[in-house]
């Protein structure tokens, strides 16, 4: 039986990883990205340069592909839909159109009774001045945004004064939570029931981007069941098909919050690459193409290290170790506080 041909809509480095697990697989790759220079086309075996809502470029892109899935989630809705109706698109654009906003993810979240932190919507300023008990804040628009663009701490109610926001959009606002740490579930979903669960992957971040991953996570049995309850209570009410990252926080009194959910493959499971019998990327791939499922083994515990801005430099002309494995996302230009590789160490 031949294999499908897998259209990847974005061309970063999650998408450059998602061609190299489909080669493994015998899986040709069409990338479709609006950057000209996505490294992602070092790694596939065509490329479609073109906005997302370029109805002759989308057309190209259907025509040259069975099945299609994205590496990150915003990408308009109208586009994944539109093109949901002539080829299947997993996960199914509905799951992003909730997970695109932040508000709406925050209420599917507690309407499965899952802890988060307190939130509200916020449509101007002057209702921060009746919401002070949940001061000090994160105030984050309501779309788009991450690594920390479009959110802002406020510690008081003076710091509001001094914002200049644009309520042309909308903002939400959540208490900051008391963290003890940050980790992640990365789970495959197949089918009703049918997943691959990674164990937690414990987070550090510096300037509000990754910088470290590892496992073994340092965390309680209760937190570990709850994770991964959680996480696969959020994969199964979404329908999900393919792999799904539910970031979490711990607070100082080992209570459990979700952050966010992502819709797609995640930074924090890089690592995977290296540590397990199949990788995250290798599982959205069997996932979304309908192949057998494996069971997953943990290899080896791991060390990821994120690669920012001009580190990559020293990292490209350095030799390593055996259970040292570097991967160069051939981005072409170095920027301040742009994930240029990553490091996974084995332990």
């Amino acid at each position: 039986m031949s294999k499908p041909t897998l259209g990847i809509i974005g061309g970063g480095q999650l998408g450059s990883m998602l061609a190299v697990a489909a080669k493994k697989l015998n899986v040709k790759t069409v990338i479709f990205s609006d950057d000209l220079e996505a490294p992602a086309q070092n790694f596939s075996d065509e490329f479609i340069y073109g906005n997302y809502d370029d109805q002759n470029k989308i057309k190209e892109f259907i025509n040259k592909t069975e099945i299609i899935t994205y590496e990150f989630e915003n990408i308009p809705y109208n586009t994944l839909n539109e093109i949901n109706k002539i080829k299947p698109v997993l996960p199914n654009p509905s799951v992003n159109r909730i997970i695109q906003h932040r508000l709406a993810e925050k209420d599917f979240i507690n309407k499965l009774n899952i802890r988060t932190t307190q939130y509200v919507s916020i449509e101007e300023k002057s209702q921060i001045n009746a919401v002070q008990e949940l001061l000090p804040g994160l105030l984050k628009t309501t779309t788009l945004g991450y690594d920390g663009k479009g959110q802002h701490l406020i510690n008081s109610i003076e710091d509001v004064k001094d914002l200049n926001l644009d309520f042309d959009k909308r903002y939400i606002l959540e208490k900051l939570v008391n963290i003890k740490k940050e980790i992640s579930i990365i789970i495959t979903r197949f089918n009703d029931q049918k997943y691959e669960i990674y164990e937690p992957v414990e987070n550090v971040h510096e300037d509000q981007i990754l910088k470290n991953s590892t496992i073994p996570a340092e965390i309680s049995d209760k937190i570990l069941k709850e994770s991964k309850l959680w996480s696969i209570q959020i994969a199964e009410e979404l329908r999900y098909i393919g792999t799904l990252c539910v970031e979490f926080f711990i607070d100082r009194n080992d209570n459990l919050y979700v952050n966010e959910i992502a819709p797609r493959v995640h930074n924090s499971g890089h690592l995977t690459i290296n540590a397990y019998n199949v990788s995250q990327f290798e599982n959205h791939i069997r996932a979304v193409c309908k192949f057998e499922q494996i069971s997953l083994k943990k290899i080896a515990n791991a060390k990821m290290t994120n690669i920012i801005g001009d580190e990559i430099t020293a990292y490209r002309n350095k030799k390593f170790g055996p259970n040292e494995f570097f991967f160069d996302y051939l981005k072409k230009e170095i920027k301040h506080k742009r994930k240029m590789g990553h490091l996974t160490t084995l332990f």
